[in-house]
């Protein structure tokens, strides 16, 4: 009996040995039953290299690590998606709720009033929306503002004859005065303005007896900041006008009543160094927050880290001074990430992530490769010559050079980009990301691009 048990028991392992068992991970969906207002189910996980799998009966590509991606596109109510393997099926259950058409808001006149700031740093807008590139400047606390009209939760702030703007509700508070009238209720007077220049750059100041809202403007070779003062006349706009650099940025400050407004020029480097720059490193996430999941269960926060330790090594040998907003695992709020960089006066600021793949059709041969972001004009050409190092560095695909509303890059008291070196969900670029050399070589290749930049004429 004891014999036939051992036979048995040899049997089964020699089975299971020449039939090893097939079973895969999934990092999304994380449940069976979901309930979504998104376009697609994605799939994303870990299966063994020679498993077969398909997803409602197409089949899904397996990298040679394992990893898969997959998208299903969704009908409104209830969709059924069948993931199967050779050995077994799985149903998963998506119910998407039909999205309602937006109605779009109509602005309503009304009488116009005095409004103030409530906060510094808040965002006086092109458009009546809440995101977006329609910025276009950011107002101090105590801002004196008139306003004239209603839209989706907004104000229309009147500046001059041609030109208005758009600031949150909530974000201001009445003044006493129930109704404006030019010349009686309430007048700011203008006092001086003045202008210096430097040796790399120029600062400028303009003295009101009360706050009142700018914006920035830029041509081919000139900046200008504007001061708007309605409560005289709809005509009454103060401009300086200061000479752009090739390589810039700008402050803009409100001390002690006074407006002031400097231009930066990076300092010019001809040896093949970074001396005399402040550099911020801002390895993204961290703490609680893990970014995005890869295919394989990494996080993106880790890799994030990985890299900026790297670079901060290899920008510190080419002479620059290194800030980190982190160097553990911990969480930094936006703000926080700002205020670090502002407070050790950073020439450039570098914010290091990894992409994901956002609701749309899943393509792994176009949904890859590597993406830098910049807000203000003045970063492109910063983010165009790391996109190309890095790809190069990393063997990535050139994903591309666009703007985004991004809270840490959108600061013009330095050069903003965000690099999103490869896609966590991709499971080509996996093969990248999980490669050892991987940090060093994409901390390499963005510092080669920073220091392209800094040395191009």
């Amino acid at each position: 009996m004891n014999t036939m048990r051992r036979v048995l028991i040899s049997l089964i392992l020699l089975i299971n040995w020449l039939n090893p068992v097939y079973s895969y991970e999934l990092v999304l969906p994380k449940d069976k039953k979901n309930i979504v207002d998104t376009n697609y189910a994605f799939f994303v996980g870990k299966a063994n290299k020679n498993e077969h799998i398909t997803i409602n009966d197409e089949n899904v590509y397996i990298a040679p690590n394992g990893a898969f991606a997959y998208t299903v596109k969704l009908k409104n109510g209830e969709n059924r998606i069948l993931l199967k393997t050779d050995y077994n099926t799985h149903i998963y259950k998506f119910y998407k709720s039909e999205k309602q058409e937006a109605i779009k808001p109509v602005t309503e006149e009304i009488p116009p009033y005095r409004v103030t700031v409530k906060n510094d740093n808040t965002p006086l807008r092109n458009t009546p929306i809440d995101y977006g590139m329609n910025r276009i400047s950011h107002l101090f606390e105590g801002t004196n503002l008139i306003v004239n009209g209603e839209n989706n939760g907004f104000y229309r702030v009147k500046l001059s004859k041609d030109k208005e703007g758009w600031i949150a509700k909530d974000s201001v508070k009445k003044c006493e005065e129930e109704f404006f009238e030019p010349g009686k209720t309430f007048e700011p007077k203008f006092n001086t303005l003045n202008s210096e220049t430097f040796k790399n750059g120029s600062s400028h100041t303009i003295e009101f007896n009360e706050k009142l809202p700018y914006t920035i403007e830029e041509t081919e070779h000139e900046i200008f900041f504007k001061v708007y003062n309605p409560f005289v006349n709809e005509d009454s706009v103060y401009t300086i006008t200061a000479k752009k650099p090739k390589k810039y940025y700008y402050k803009i400050a409100l001390i002690n009543g006074i407006y002031v407004f400097k231009v930066n020029s990076l300092p010019a480097h001809e040896n093949k160094t970074l001396e005399n720059l402040t550099i911020t490193i801002d390895a993204g996430h961290g703490g609680t927050e893990n970014g995005a999941i890869g295919c394989l269960g990494d996080k993106e926060k880790d890799i994030n880290l990985l890299i900026a330790n790297e670079l901060k090594d290899i920008l510190t040998q080419m002479g620059a001074c290194v800030v980190m907003t982190r160097e553990c695992d911990g969480y930094i709020s936006l703000d926080d990430r700002v205020k670090i960089a502002k407070e050790n006066c950073s020439d450039i600021f570098v914010s290091i992530h990894l992409n994901s793949i956002p609701d749309i059709e899943m393509n792994i041969h176009k949904n890859r490769g590597t993406s830098v972001y910049y807000y203000n004009n003045n970063s492109k050409d910063l983010a165009k010559a790391v996109e190309t190092s890095v790809t190069n560095a990393i063997k990535t695909r050139k994903d591309g050079v666009r703007t985004a509303s991004f809270a840490v890059i959108r600061p013009t008291d330095y050069l903003g980009i965000l690099v999103e070196n490869a896609y966590m969900t991709n499971p080509l670029d996996s093969m990248i990301y999980k490669s050892p050399s991987f940090p060093r070589d994409t901390a390499k290749g963005i510092a080669e691009g920073i220091l392209n930049y800094v040395n191009t004429r």
